[in-house]
C-alpha cells in the first residue's frame, strides 16, 4: 500500500477511494439521493470498459470500434441470468421470460440453460466475450489488418451484431432488449442497500482493474505493446510475434469491457442492442481521446466527465448533446492532443515559450 500511495502513477486510486467514502456518506446524511449514486455507479461501470479501449488503443495504437459490443455481452450474459430469476415460479428451469411467452415460444433455448445458476452465468458473460474476441481477433491479425482498415471492419462487426441481436429469432428480447429484473443474487433490486452495494463493487472493481492494467503496460508486455504501436515494422524484425500480442491486448480489453457491461446492466435495469451500436463504440472512443489516451488515468477521467455533461446537458438543453460533444471532440483532436489529463503540462509549457520569447 505504501509503495502505491508513493508512486504518482496510482494517484487516481486516492481520488476513486474519495468515491467509497463521500457519496455514500452523502447518502447517509440525506444530501446525495440514492439514484445519483447509482448513477454515478454506471459511470464507473463504462471507464471500467474505457481502460480496456485505452489499453488498446492508447497502448497498442489499435482503433477498436466495437469495444461496446463486448461491453454488451457481458450485459447480456447476467441480464438472461437476472430474467430466469424473475421468471415466476414453476419446474426449475421451465419458467420461461415473458417476452418468449409473448413470441409464442414454448421451451427455454438450450442455450439459456447455464444462465440459471449465478457462477455459471459469471463465467459465461466473462469467456463468450473473451471466445468471440480471441476468435474473430485470430483471423483479423493474421490478416495484418490495421489502421483504418481494422477500424472499419471492427465498425461493420458492430453492426452487423446489432442487428443480429435486434432480431427476435435470436430470442435475447429483440428490439426492446431484457428488463423487468427483480435480484440478483438473493439482493432486491430496488432496495437501497442493494443500489449502494452495486455503486461500491463497481468503483472497487474500477479501482482493481486500474491497478492490473498499470501493473501490465508497466511490464515487458506492455512495453513492447507501446513498441508495437510505435514501429510495427521494426518489431517485426525481431523475434517477437506481433499479432500474439495484439490478439492477447485484445482478449484482454474484451473482458475488461464485459466486465463493465455486468456491472452496468443490474444498476440502469435494462439491456437493449442500442447500447451496442457504432455510435456507443464512437463514445468510448470520444471518452478517451478527450480524456488523453496511452494514459489509463486519462480514459477513467474522460470517461467521467463526459457522461457527467451528458447528465447535465440532457437535464437542462435536452436537445443540445450532440451539439457539446462534437464540440468536445473538435477541440481535443485540434487542441488538446494529450487530452484533458495533459492540459496542465500544454498549459506550463505554452507559457514557458511565452516566457522565453520574451527574453
Amino acid at each position: 500500500m505504501k509503495s502505491i500511495l508513493k508512486n504518482r502513477s496510482y494517484d487516481y486510486i486516492i481520488f476513486l477511494a474519495l468515491f467509497l467514502v463521500l457519496l455514500p456518506i452523502g447518502n447517509l446524511l440525506g444530501i446525495i439521493s440514492v439514484n445519483t449514486i447509482s448513477l454515478w455507479g454506471r459511470y464507473f461501470c463504462f471507464a471500467i470498459a474505457a481502460i480496456g479501449l485505452d489499453m488498446l488503443w492508447g497502448y497498442t495504437g489499435i482503433l477498436c470500434m466495437c469495444q461496446a459490443l463486448f461491453f454488451c455481452m457481458g450485459g447480456y450474459g447476467i441480464a438472461m441470468h437476472m430474467l430466469l430469476d424473475a421468471s415466476g415460479e414453476g419446474t426449475y428451469g421451465k419458467a420461461i421470460p415473458d417476452f418468449m411467452v409473448w413470441n409464442q415460444i414454448t421451451e427455454l433455448p438450450f442455450f439459456w440453460e447455464p444462465f440459471h445458476y449465478f457462477p455459471l452465468a459469471i463465467l459465461f458473460a466473462i469467456l463468450i466475450p473473451g471466445l468471440f474476441a480471441g476468435i474473430f481477433g485470430y483471423f483479423i491479425f493474421k490478416s495484418r489488418l490495421k489502421g483504418v482498415y481494422f477500424a472499419i471492419i471492427t465498425q461493420a462487426l458492430a453492426l452487423a451484431m446489432w442487428l443480429v441481436f435486434l432480431r427476435n429469432e435470436t430470442m435475447l428480447g429483440g428490439t426492446n432488449g431484457l428488463t423487468d429484473f427483480k435480484q440478483l443474487a438473493g439482493l432486491d433490486l430496488t432496495a437501497t442497500s442493494t443500489k449502494l452495494i452495486l455503486y461500491l463493487v463497481s468503483c472497487i472493481v474500477l479501482i482493481a482493474v486500474y491497478i492490473g492494467a498499470k501493473k501490465l503496460v508497466n511490464s515487458k508486455f506492455g512495453k513492447i505493446l507501446v513498441a508495437i504501436r510505435d514501429s510495427e515494422s521494426r518489431i517485426r524484425y525481431t523475434s517477437y510475434e506481433i499479432k500474439n500480442y495484439q490478439l492477447s491486448i485484445f482478449v484482454i480489453a474484451a473482458v475488461i469491457a464485459a466486465i463493465g457491461g455486468m456491472l452496468y446492466v443490474p444498476q440502469t435495469g435494462i439491456i437493449t442492442p442500442g447500447r451496442m451500436d457504432v455510435k456507443a463504440s464512437i463514445e468510448m472512443i470520444i471518452w478517451v481521446a478527450l480524456g488523453g489516451r496511452g494514459k489509463l488515468k486519462g480514459a477513467i477521467l474522460g470517461t467521467l466527465l463526459v457522461n457527467f455533461l451528458y447528465s447535465i446537458f440532457t437535464s437542462v438543453l435536452p436537445g443540445s448533446w450532440l451539439y457539446v460533444i462534437g464540440i468536445l471532440f473538435i477541440v481535443t483532436v485540434l487542441y488538446l492532443d494529450q487530452g484533458v489529463i495533459g492540459l496542465p503540462q500544454q498549459i506550463k509549457k505554452y507559457f514557458s515559450k511565452q516566457k522565453s520569447a520574451k527574453v
